[in-house]
């Protein structure tokens, strides 16, 4: 049985983003393309999706083929968007207007035939009713990394997270087909708590690309400087710091995951799976006393298999109050 969530202080921002972008354009339009062109455009998707998140592709696959190409389109907007805002060698000036030319070709409503992510995604867009707002939310949200490297509070990070993660989010839930707007806070939480499982797995990378996502006040509060955090040092105040992270982190999942009652029912296996394989990341950090430093936390395939029937029965039975 579903509860109502209660949101906190920190997602009041969040929400308002959300319910704005959730009334805002939607495409009227079919894309004008051979279908053989929509159709590579759409295995083009499917080649990023399988080579840039495993864990993504797998949980996508549980998803019927229509609603499966669809995700697989949306994820390579996604990648491509990041992609621009996290390319070495180029300058914050030259990555901005690079993601102003990518903004102006994907949100145009008449894609170019050669530009397979556009292409799908355009068509994807138009064929589930998919907010565009959304969609900008998340270029906005990407652009952030251009020139923001640092965040004062855990409410500074949530709104990031909510422009990079959340928005993807709700576009899926416009996919896969949801209730209605009472889903929506569901949604934003869980993109909030996957986004924090990335943060917390990609430190060391973070830090070699110029940032700290961790939120400052936070890491003064635990006496944790970002040279021990240059240096890779694990002591008891990171181990500290990094269980309140986790703690936090795990909250969000148990919050936002009722709100999957709320999905198609084709749909619900895929997000729980989706959830619970980024989920259990937490507890490979934990298992390798907090160190995000010398290895990349992640879920074997055997792992993410043996868990597969377990999420399945959860999904299943899924209900709202």
């Amino acid at each position: 049985m579903m509860s109502l969530l209660q949101s906190q202080p920190w997602e009041m921002r969040l929400l308002t983003s959300a319910q704005e972008a959730f009334t805002s354009q939607r495409l009227q339009v079919r894309v004008d393309a051979d279908r053989n062109v929509l159709d590579a455009a759409y295995q083009h998707c499917e080649d990023v999706t399988r080579q840039h998140s495993r864990t993504f592709f797998v949980a996508s696959g549980l998803l019927p083929g229509e609603k499966r190409q669809a995700v697989r389109a949306l994820y390579a907007f996604c990648r491509v968007t990041d992609d621009i805002v996290d390319a070495p060698g180029r300058s914050g000036t030259q990555r901005g207007k690079e993601l102003e030319i990518w903004q102006n070709e994907v949100m145009a409503t008449c894609p170019a035939a050669d530009s397979p992510v556009s292409l799908a995604w355009t068509d994807t867009q138009a064929h589930f009713d998919i907010p565009r707002g959304y969609a900008q939310q998340l270029i906005d949200g990407c652009a952030r990394d251009v020139h923001q490297t640092r965040y004062a509070t855990f409410a500074d990070l949530a709104e990031y997270s909510y422009g990079v993660a959340s928005t993807v989010g709700l576009m899926a839930m416009h996919i896969i087909g949801f209730k209605g707007p009472e889903a929506i806070p569901y949604a934003v939480r869980l993109g909030v708590a996957l986004q924090l499982t990335n943060i917390l797995r990609d430190v060391a990378q973070d830090w070699r690309n110029g940032r700290v996502y961790l939120p400052q006040d936070e890491l003064k509060q635990y006496g944790i400087s970002e040279d021990q955090i240059a240096a890779g040092h694990i002591n008891d105040q990171w181990r500290s710091f990094m269980a309140f992270q986790i703690a936090r982190n795990r909250q969000l999942y148990r919050e936002s995951l009722p709100g999957i009652a709320l999905l198609e029912r084709n749909g619900r296996f895929a997000i729980a799976a989706a959830a619970q394989l980024y989920e259990a990341i937490l507890k490979d950090i934990e298992a390798h006393d907090y160190d995000v430093f010398t290895r990349r936390a992640h879920v074997s395939t055997f792992g993410k298999v043996v868990r597969l029937p377990g999420i399945w029965w959860q999904a299943r039975r899924a209900s709202v109050a």
